[in-house]
């Protein structure tokens, strides 16, 4: 129904241009009914033959054509939307910057702190340790020392007593002496 609708408008509106096409003409002579009428009706069954021909064709192309201009108009407004949201959502995190910036900064000095007590932790029971270490050095050291000087002193004492005894004590004392050591040494 509708295709015949256009299908008239058509036909109507190629008799209009061409009766003024012909009217414009400069032939001197009267309008030549029969030779228009003529191609009007050739115009006419070769318009009708391309409808019942391909009609359905041309139908469904243009009314194709105008459910993918919908769609593509539906898609780019769904576009639209998608981006304004996708706006809004960048400036949501723009404005929130500032406040992430701050957050990032407080964890990494908190990391930091963390990272310097442990340090500092380590670094005290190195100390602690390395000054037990000497202490026990020193200690040791100490005990040597006075061991040392201990033998030392008795060396010097033997001598001492040594020289005194070669000092004090006679030949017959010194007889005495040696007898009854080696009598100890001996019976023991």
């Amino acid at each position: 129904m509708k295709g015949l609708k256009i299908t008239a408008a058509a036909g109507a509106m190629t008799l209009f241009f061409a009766s003024m096409a012909y009217a414009s003409g400069d032939s001197g002579h009267g309008p030549d009914w029969g030779n228009f009428a003529f191609r009007v009706v050739n115009f006419v069954i070769f318009a009708g033959i391309i409808w019942k021909a391909a009609g359905k064709k041309i139908v469904g192309f243009f009314t194709g054509r105008r459910q993918g201009i919908e769609q593509e108009l539906n898609d780019l407004e769904t576009r639209k939307t998608e981006a304004k949201k996708q706006l809004a959502e960048v400036e949501r995190r723009i404005a929130n910057l500032e406040s992430e910036r701050q957050a990032i900064l407080a964890d990494y000095r908190a990391q930091g702190e963390n990272i310097k007590a442990a340090i500092i932790d380590k670094a005290e029971k190195s100390a602690s340790l390395i000054t037990e270490q000497a202490k026990r050095t020193a200690d040791n050291e100490i005990k040597a020392a006075i061991d040392a000087m201990r033998a030392q002193m008795a060396d010097e004492i033997i001598v001492a007593a040594e020289k005194l005894l070669a000092e004090k004590l006679t030949a017959n004392e010194h007889e005495k002496l040696i007898d009854k050591y080696l009598t100890k040494v001996v019976l023991n």
